[in-house]
């Protein structure tokens, strides 16, 4: 019973992480913009993360300038990329860059109770 009943809990979970994914899609339309992840190949040895991720960046905007005022917050730990706020325009000029390797919509998930199997 109790593998049925996690297995339920994910189909939830997924079902709400499609429902949200398409709430932002759907906000992106209306304004135009809408907040990505973009995930990127490892810097170079030597290279700063952060000025690797803005130049992807950059070259997909035309200019630093617009690269710096369009990122949100790099990562380079677990994952190698960036976050940013992109038109549809430039969402399709990031992915053409070679060293992106995904791009994909940046959703908030919320948890619907604290409890979980009698956990809480």
């Amino acid at each position: 019973m109790k593998h049925s009943a996690s297995i339920s809990v994910v189909f939830l979970l997924v079902l709400a992480h499609l429902a949200v994914a398409t709430a932002a899609c759907a906000a992106a339309a209306m304004d135009g913009a809408a907040n990505y992840l973009v995930y990127v190949d490892r810097h170079p040895p030597g290279v700063d993360c952060q000025q690797y991720q803005l130049g992807i960046l950059a070259a997909a905007l035309g200019s630093e300038e617009k690269a710096k005022a369009a990122i949100l917050y790099n990562y380079k730990n677990v994952m190698s990329g960036f976050s940013t706020r992109l038109t549809p325009s430039e969402l399709e000029a990031v992915k053409k860059q070679p060293q992106v390797n995904r791009v994909l919509p940046s959703v908030t998930l919320s948890l619907m109770s604290s409890k979980f199997d009698g956990v809480s």
